[in-house]
């Protein structure tokens, strides 16, 4: 299939491959799992072992490969958004180590290093596939944000384009300096550190705006000032903090508004298979095209191999193994909707739930189910990259089917190089190798709190001991995010209503009231469920910043120039650009702290 990529356009250095030439695919992939790929996969498994969370690979990636693909001119875009998705997923199987010190906390044997990255290999595979079938969906459909994809379209436009390189750089780089320099603070200064700075949390508000961002905010509040009350009823302790139950909630209500939303879809398909409504009679563009028999016949083969290499090699029931894969099909939709809106991918909380719900039909081994949770894990993180990494290909026009076979390149090396990492980190520090969910408080090792590591065990642990509430709050949350998406469908279709916001600002205003506060979107409103208070405050305030400075009068383009692409505001290149400065300040606080601790 050709792409844009594909098509020989105005090469700036002669000694390039040609675009589309094997030379040219081979110098990109080499780039991408070979180079860019393990160097964000030994930073994202250091924040993984040390903190117990990572940044993802795509900025990073897109940032240094457009340098390179800055040769073939305005089309490099195409070639640095490959780079960028073969080494996102090097970089975010590589954080999936993890997994193997929860098996060495638990005390599980562990398998020949071969079955577990063969194990890891199928999953991935099956992530991929499971992404690529929901992005006309997500991407497409329901045309969500996806804000770390946003920035790195706009920076690949920026960075390959001269033109949009003059007209943004002040913007994007600006951008870039402040996340520099906050995301040092936040790790550096003490002050910025109790109020939870984080630079890329400010820009992702300021990628979707108001009515996203305050939901947020709201839904932590909510969350912070029911926490005496979900103590008195059991559902926390005393000292614990709110989303300890609320990511529950969140959850919920994600899986409740899809509920309506996916039944729309499938009832507007249906119409047009029956012949009752017409079909669409638009073209797809060719970048677009993805051959979807053969999609299907991919993810069915890898959900066969993830549960065949699950049963005969790892000699786990079949039975808790099919059930993982399904619940793929839901956290790949349900996660994939929370990272397109607020750019958060809850994949731990998948792992939690599902777990949940497994404990709900009878498993009660933790060694079973953190092998059958490995699956949710590593599918959902791999089909969230997936899907931003479309939205990025969306907005550039990149072949999804060249994109796809990049990501699959990188997931075939990422799933090698996890379990090398996890191997390596666990050799050279035999730290890691100890429990720390036995552990007192003045014996956790300071350096490596593995917090993600921690929860997986928790919640294993938790097995022998089921909490029905934990469902019931599951169920709650799905009853008010279906009930919110509900009436919010009935009131944004009403003609009345419709021409009311249309008839000036105090019909905006109300719509604007009614998105942020009174009926907002659960699909937002959840993402103050995952995250601290302060975190969801940095969202909001991005939001709130970047809806003002998009009311404002803009300028007009001076003569001769032509007008920026809708979606690189100056705000949404500023919020952009925090995003990026982060992720640099992230990757190089890593790597100093891994030199660090090897020269210590």
């Amino acid at each position: 299939m050709a792409g844009p990529a594909d098509v020989p356009s105005g090469q700036r250095w002669n000694w390039l491959p040609r675009q589309g030439s094997w030379g040219y695919h081979a110098l990109l992939l080499t780039l991408g799992i070979l180079v860019l790929g393990p160097l964000g996969g030994v930073t994202a498994s250091y924040m993984n072992f040390s903190l117990g969370f990572f940044v993802g690979g795509q900025v990073l990636a897109g940032l240094l490969g457009s340098v390179v693909t800055l040769g073939y001119g305005s089309d490099g875009k195409h070639g640095a958004n490959f780079i960028q998705t073969a080494a996102a997923s090097v970089a975010g199987m590589s954080a999936m180590g993890v997994l193997i010190q929860a098996m060495v906390w638990m005390g599980m044997p562990q398998p020949p290093v071969w079955q577990l990255m063969l194990y890891m290999l199928c999953i991935g595979m099956l992530g991929a596939g499971v992404g690529m079938l929901y992005t006309p969906i997500l991407v497409d459909k329901l045309q969500l944000p996806y804000p770390s994809g946003f920035a790195v379209a706009n920076i690949l436009r920026a960075l390959t384009d001269p033109v949009l390189l003059r007209r943004s750089v002040a913007k994007l780089g600006s951008g870039i300096g402040f996340g520099l320099a906050g995301g040092v603070a936040a790790a550096k200064v003490a002050f910025m550190g109790t109020i939870e700075l984080s630079t890329s949390t400010l820009g992702a508000g300021m990628l979707v705006g108001a009515r996203i961002g305050i939901p947020a905010i709201i839904a932590g509040g909510i969350g912070w000032a029911l926490v005496p009350y979900f103590v008195s009823i059991g559902w926390l302790h005393e000292g614990d903090p709110f989303r300890k139950i609320m990511f529950l909630i969140a959850l919920g209500t994600i899986m409740g508004a899809a509920i309506i939303d996916l039944s729309l879809i499938f009832w507007q398909a249906w119409q047009r298979l029956t012949g009752r409504t017409a079909a669409p009679t638009a073209t797809v563009e060719s970048w677009k095209r993805v051959d979807s028999k053969r999609m299907f016949m991919w993810v069915g083969f890898w959900a066969v191999a993830t549960v065949g290499v699950g049963h005969y090699v790892l000699n786990q029931p079949v039975f808790y193994l099919v059930f993982a894969v399904l619940l793929v099909f839901l956290f790949a939709m349900v996660n994939g909707i929370s990272q397109g809106i607020s750019d958060s991918n809850p994949i731990s909380s998948a792992f939690v739930v599902s777990i949940v719900m497994m404990a709900a039909i009878g498993l009660k081994d933790p060694a079973i189910g953190l092998m059958a949770g490995t699956v949710l894990l590593v599918s959902v993180s791999v089909a969230g990259d997936m899907q931003q990494d479309r939205s990025t290909g969306a907005r550039l026009g990149t072949s999804r089917t060249l994109q796809f076979r990049y990501q699959v390149a990188g997931i075939f090396v990422g799933a090698v190089v996890a379990v090398g990492f996890a191997k390596l980190f666990m050799a050279a520090y035999p730290v890691l190798l100890l429990d720390q969910t036995v552990m007192k408080a003045g014996e956790q090792p300071a350096e490596w709190s593995a917090a993600m590591t921690y929860k997986f065990v928790g919640v294993l642990r938790s097995l022998t001991d089921d909490k029905p509430y934990q469902r019931t709050a599951i169920w709650v949350g799905v009853g008010i995010g279906f009930a919110v998406e509900l009436a919010r469908k009935l009131i944004k279709r009403n003609a009345g209503y419709q021409r009311f916001v249309a008839s000036g600002k105090p019909g905006f205003c109300t719509d604007f009231v009614l998105d942020a506060v009174v009926l907002p979107s659960p699909y937002a409103w959840s993402f103050g469920g995952f995250v601290n208070l302060n975190t969801s405050a940095w969202f909001a305030i991005g939001g709130v910043i970047s809806s003002f400075l998009n009311s404002l009068p803009k300028p007009k383009p001076k003569p001769g120039e032509t007008e920026l692409p809708e979606d690189m505001s100056s705000s949404s290149l500023f919020g952009g650009g925090l995003i990026a400065g982060d992720a640099l300040a992230a990757l190089g606080l890593g790597v100093i702290g891994l030199l660090a601790t090897l020269a210590g």
